[in-house]
């Protein structure tokens, strides 16, 4: 009977040893859990923030602006545009060659 009594109590002692190990890693996981949640929100509103930014980088206004101030580019206009023709190819065949 006592025998018994000791296997029964080793039993008793490592189901609670093995249910207090499951507790803890279940909290633990949860915590991580819980920090890549808040992780995925960050991440997602400064996603979120940085599509609003590249939008307003992005205006025809802003892009003009820097084109004319960084790059010295100016407006077309019918003063300053040259037109370019395409000539037929001498010789009369195709590609230029006689």
């Amino acid at each position: 009977m006592t025998r018994l009594s000791i296997v029964l109590l080793a039993a008793l002692i490592f189901s609670a040893m093995y249910l207090v190990r499951v507790q803890y890693d279940s909290r633990r996981l949860f915590t991580e859990l819980d920090r890549a949640v808040a992780e995925a929100r960050r991440l997602e509103t400064e996603r979120g923030r940085l599509e609003v930014e590249k939008r307003a980088q992005a205006t025809s206004l802003r892009v003009e602006k820097l084109a004319k101030e960084k790059l010295a580019m100016r407006s077309i206009t019918p003063a300053i545009t040259e037109y370019v023709t395409l000539r037929p190819p001498a010789g009369g065949q195709p590609g230029g060659v006689p």
